[in-house]
């Protein structure tokens, strides 16, 4: 059974160098802070070790009750058992994650600055897209950047949630939620922190400043 994907708050991406312990560990303390879901992002050792990890991962959010996302790969994310997966522009469609995780699985969509490349997701059927890098990012520091202004009108023309990413935290998450994304994404903000929980708190904490509402967007 999949998890939904939340209408807004903090999506917390496990960094690389994290793995084992450490990374359950961190990922524990990110959830205790009020991340509304976790991606799994890991892009090196071996396949066994991605495969062990992200189980452990998918019990310790089932168990919370908020979903896992597993970047890239359809498969990985199958066989974890996974509540969805996280593509890019050279990860396969939204049919093709669906065939391989089913129909109620999440697929998301990176979309960088792309306007057209959202609203073509959602039209086939994705359930969140991601736009950025929105400011300097470490995780990616050659990523092209996105605008402000293109979350505005993603806002106005999107019925399913946005997510911002991309140098985000706590001195800029606000301009990003202003300007109409639903959830924040961050790696190095959340997980680079000495003190995890806290760093997602002050997150999550953004979140309940007044803002303008989408009607698809509660606080359920």
């Amino acid at each position: 059974m999949y998890l939904p994907f939340p209408s807004k708050g903090l999506y917390a991406i496990t960094p690389d160098r994290l793995q084992g312990d450490a990374l359950l560990a961190a990922a524990e303390s990110a959830i205790l802070g009020g991340a509304a879901v976790v991606q799994y992002r890991p892009k090196s050792g071996p396949a066994s070790n991605r495969l062990t990890d992200g189980i452990r991962l998918q019990e310790l959010c089932r168990t919370a009750g908020i979903p896992l996302i597993v970047n890239d790969s359809p498969r990985l994310a199958a066989e974890i058992g996974a509540d969805g997966v996280h593509l890019g522009k050279n990860d396969g469609s939204v049919a093709a994650a669906r065939h391989v995780l089913g129909d109620r699985a999440i697929v998301g969509i990176s979309c960088y600055d792309s306007l057209e490349r959202a609203l073509r997701a959602e039209a086939e059927g994705a359930n969140y897209v991601a736009f950025g890098a929105l400011f300097p990012s470490a995780t990616k520091p050659c990523a092209s950047r996105a605008r402000l202004e293109t979350l505005r009108e993603a806002g106005a023309r999107l019925q399913i949630p946005i997510v911002a990413i991309g140098g985000i935290d706590t001195t800029n998450a606000g301009q990003v939620i202003g300007a109409g994304a639903d959830l924040v994404a961050a790696v190095e903000a959340v997980f680079g922190a000495a003190d995890v929980a806290r760093a997602a708190r002050e997150l999550c904490s953004l979140f309940h400043a007044p803002r303008k509402r989408r009607p698809h967007c509660d606080d359920a």
